[in-house]
Order: structure tokens, then sequence, then C-alpha cells
């Protein structure tokens, strides 16, 4: 028997087949997948469960200190911008005025190139010498973030300008809602816009045109810096033509032509400058008709008087007596009255009337001041909206304050002011405003560029009709027989004055003239042409201009020389 005897536990050794271990293959069809069958898994162990809670429970603490932040502190500002994302105030940018010429043309008008562009480009007339009196104007314009920083068409020049309030309209409002990718999905309008007025100018577009035509061709013969030309309504002081050569493309502008932009700020003629109301020049001889009216006014010539041009008038020297002041004419003219002097031009005659000599007695510089300002020399020429020039008119003060060194006047001084040349200066507007009130009798007119302008009330000036007939008489004289011959037409009744005068510190170049009106026996239009600083001795001059212009109109604006 035994007790206490040590029991040892039987080992069992068992074999493991592979099926026991692997998936059988030739079941994993039948397993569905679906429903995990077929998948061995292991479960987590407990170090990665207490990872993973912390995780969660940091990234959640996280959320809920933001969400506080976002709601509690800055709770309001960001639901404003929120409301800011989804509606925002937008302009409806207000259609531009068109402007039409006085038969109704379009020359400055509004066009889409698309239905999503924001506002209508402005385009304008592509028809030359309208440059300067239409003008242009700036587009709307956004910033690089895409806002609007200009919400306004801005007028940069001409009528655009002047009448920019007028043309320009209101903007409206509209109220858009977006969704998050920006697309528009509802919008209200709050204020709806206002167009801008429709503007009729006074001028003829056509008639314009030919004007400017012909003017660059004598410029360009002449080698001409540039020219001008200005026609107006005796009656009504509306502008039937204002042009000015070389011009720019308003279209270029708007579209903002970097290579012709840069071409004319190179251009040494200065085609941005209005030269029919900013140029500056020597008149020369269209101021001899007003030179005749004021010595009659004076009462030191009647029209019957008769001085002697032999050429020139000599002045002695109380310096040097053997060295006397010679002041020459242009030509000798012989025994002339008022009416001739102002025919053929003869500086001897408006010498001795301006400033006397030997028993002639001259008007003096005081009144000689005093008419070249009466007939709006010297001052504001009154086109609203433009800007513009007054020009000079030499007075002993002027020349005092301007050569200090030198301040006396002497009689030359007078001599060369009564021909329109020393310091005088005036522009085209200036000079067929003087035009207009010699041809309708002594009324200043304002020039306006607005079709069917109100008649203006304006004084007579302190001058006698009949003076005034005379100077007229003179004028027509000057187109007959005179100076002015190129314009003596049949079917045209013009009376006219030329004018040279020289520039230069050499009178190396000449400024060349000519003011008339038409018709002579009831005068209904006035005109001044001007071109600028040509070779001295150029025989083409201001009536080139007129005999090509007047030529042109019989040909394709009749109705105005009727």
């Amino acid at each position: 028997m035994r007790f206490f005897g040590i029991r040892r536990k039987s080992r069992r050794t068992t074999e493991i087949n592979p099926d026991e271990i692997l998936i059988d293959a030739s079941n994993v069809a039948d397993f569905d997948r679906d429903q995990f069958e077929g998948r061995i898994e292991r479960p987590l162990g407990q170090r990665t469960m207490i990872v993973a809670a912390v995780l969660m429970g940091l990234l959640f603490s996280a959320y809920i200190v933001r969400a506080s932040s976002l709601q509690l502190i800055n709770g309001e500002m960001y639901a404003q911008r929120a409301k800011n994302n989804q509606l925002a105030q937008r302009t409806i940018f207000a259609d531009r005025g068109i402007i039409e010429d006085r038969n109704g043309v379009p020359l400055a008008y509004n066009e889409r190139t698309s239905v999503t562009d924001d506002f209508a480009q402005r385009v304008y007339i592509d028809m030359s010498g309208l440059a300067h009196v239409i003008g242009f104007a700036q587009s709307p314009a956004k910033d690089s973030g895409g806002t609007y920083y200009r919400t306004q068409f801005i007028g940069m020049d001409g009528a655009e300008k002047a009448f920019n309030d007028a043309l320009g309209g209101k903007n409206g409002l509209k109220l858009t809602e977006t969704d998050a990718l920006d697309k528009v999905v509802s919008e209200s309008t709050i204020q709806p816009p206002r167009s801008g007025d429709k503007l009729t100018l006074s001028i003829d577009a056509k008639v314009t045109s030919g004007l400017y035509e012909v003017i660059a061709k004598r410029a360009q013969e002449a080698h001409a810096v540039g020219g001008a030309g200005v026609i107006m309504d005796v009656r009504t002081g509306e502008l039937l033509a204002l042009t000015s050569y070389p011009e720019y493309s308003p279209n270029a502008m708007v579209e903002g032509d970097k290579d012709a932009i840069r071409s004319y700020n190179t251009n040494k003629n200065q085609p941005f400058l209005d030269r029919a109301v900013d140029g500056l020049y020597s008149p020369g001889s269209i101021i001899k008709p007003i030179m005749g009216a004021a010595a009659l006014q004076e009462g030191v010539i009647t029209e019957n008087t008769i001085i002697v041009s032999t050429g020139q008038i000599s002045v002695p020297n109380p310096y040097n007596p053997s060295k006397p002041t010679i002041f020459r004419d242009w030509r000798a003219h012989g025994a002339v009255t008022v009416r001739d002097a102002i025919a053929v031009s003869s500086d001897v005659f408006f010498y001795e009337v301006g400033g006397g000599f030997k028993n002639q007695r001259g008007i003096g510089i005081s009144n000689i001041e005093k008419y070249f300002r009466m007939f709006g020399f010297g001052s504001d020429a009154g086109l609203a909206g433009f800007s513009y020039k007054t020009g000079t008119v030499p007075s002993p003060a002027w020349k005092a304050e301007n050569f200090p060194d030198d301040p006396t006047w002497r009689v030359g001084n007078t001599y060369h002011t009564a021909i329109g040349q020393y310091g005088m200066q005036v522009t085209p507007l200036q000079a067929v405003r003087s035009a207009v009130a010699v041809a309708n009798g002594g009324y200043m007119l304002t020039p306006t560029l607005l079709a069917n302008a109100p008649k203006q009330n304006v004084e007579r000036l302190p001058i006698d009709s009949y003076n005034l007939q005379v100077a007229r008489e003179g004028m027509r004289q000057g187109v007959r027989t005179g100076i002015a011959t190129a314009i003596n037409f049949s079917f045209v009744q013009a009376a006219a004055k030329t004018g040279t005068a020289e520039v230069g510190l050499r009178n190396e170049s000449q400024n060349a003239w000519m003011i008339g009106f038409w018709p002579y026996d009831e005068p209904k239009y006035a005109f001044a042409v001007v071109l600028e600083k040509m070779p001295s001795g150029t025989p083409v001059g201001g009536a080139s201009v007129m005999y090509d212009f007047f030529g042109w109109m019989h040909t394709n604006a009749p109705q105005y020389l009727q």
C-alpha cells in the first residue's frame, strides 16, 4: 500500500492540424462578408483604450473652449460678420446721359459689351475735330480686391466735364443675398438709379469736322504747330463749331490705350491743348476794326479822314537825333481812310490813330486798353465749364510789372499795341466774340454750347452803331478789293479781317488769323481761325483756311450760307 506518494499529472501531447489555424479556403465563398464572417479579430488592449479616451477628452475640451469663445465672447461680432457675408448693398450704376449735336447725331453714348457688365461703357463718335468739344469721362473703377473705389463717371474734358453733374445722373442701390460660394441668391432694389440727362449741343458735328479737316490740311501744308477754329451765332451766342488741331481720341482715353496716351504726352504739338479756348496768340491786325471804331468814337478821325502811308513813319530820337526810330508798314498804301485802312490793313494808319503822329491825334494807350477790354479781350470769354485763359492787354501798369528793368512806357509800345502786337495775347474764342459784337451792332454775347439757348439780355456797348457800321464796311471792302479777296465768293457775301503776328525771339515764326462774319447784309454767323507758329513768310494763312472751308460749306452744308 502506498501512502502519500507523489502523483504525477500525465501530459497529453496533441498534434495541431493546419486546418485549425488557417481559413478554409474552400469555404471562403460561403462566408458572409457583410456579417464579418471569416475574419480573425483581436480585442483592443486596456492601455489602448485609455490612450484613446484621453485623446478624445482633450479634443472635446478644445471644442468646448472654442465654441465658448465664438458664442459667448465674440458671438455678436461673428454674427454680424455672417450677416454681412450674406447680405450686401451694391451700387446700381446710372447710365450716363447721351450727348448729341444740334441735329440729333449721337456724339457720346453708352454701350454694354456683356450682360454681366456692372455699367455701360462710354463710347464716342468716330469723327475728326470733336475731341476737345466733347471731351471724355473716366469710368468707375475697382481696387485690387474687386471693390469699387470710384462709383461715378467723372468728366475730364470738354462737354463731359462742363456738364458732368447733369450727365452723371444718380446711382441706385440694391440688396444682394449671396451663399457661401458668393453666388447671388436674390436681389432687391432699394433705390433705383436715375439716368443722366440727355445733352443737346449747339454744334453741328459735320460742320465742326469739316472745319477741322481744312485747318489740319493747311497747318500741315504750312508746317504750323497747330490751329483752331470757332463759329458763333451772332444772334444767340450758340457755337456752331469749336475745334482744335491736333487732337486726341476720346475712345483711346476711355479704353486706356497706353501707346496712344504716351504718344499724346510726348507730342510737342500738344494734342491735349484746346487751342480754341486755351490757346494764346498775338492777334495782329484782326483788332484793326475795333481800333477804327474806337478812333471814330473818340473823335480823333472822321470816316473821311485821310492818312498817307508811305510805308513807314519816323519818330525823332531825343537822345540821338541822327538815328530816329522807324515804324514800318507792311507796304506803302498811299492815302487811306479808315475803311481803306481796315480793307488793306495799313499799319501806319493805326500807328497814328493809336499813338498820334505829328498833327494826327491818337486815342492813347488808356483808350486802346479800354476798347480792347470792352470787346472782351483780357477777360474770361464766358464758356461755362471750360477752362480758359484771359490773355493780355498791354498797358503801362502791365509793362512795369513784367519788365521791372525797363518799366517806362514809350510811344512805340502804343504803336505796336494798336496793331495787335507787342505783348497782346488773345484766344480764338475771344477773337470770335469781338467779331460777333462788330457784326451785330455792339452786343457782347456769351458763348454757349447748349442748343436752343435762351435769348441773352445784354446791353449794347457804349459805342455808336454807325461807327461799328463803318468798321463792317471796311471788312466787307477787304473781301471785295482788299487783303481778304480769297473769300470773295458769289455764293456767300462775307466780311473779314486777316491778321499776321510775328512771334519768337527773332520773329522767325508767325501766327496767321482771319476773323469775320456772314452774310454781310444780315449777319448770322461770325468766325475766327488761326494757324499757330508757322515759319515767317509762309503764304498760307487764315484766308487759305476760310477759302477751303467756304468751298466745303457750299457743297456739304449750304443751309448755313443762306
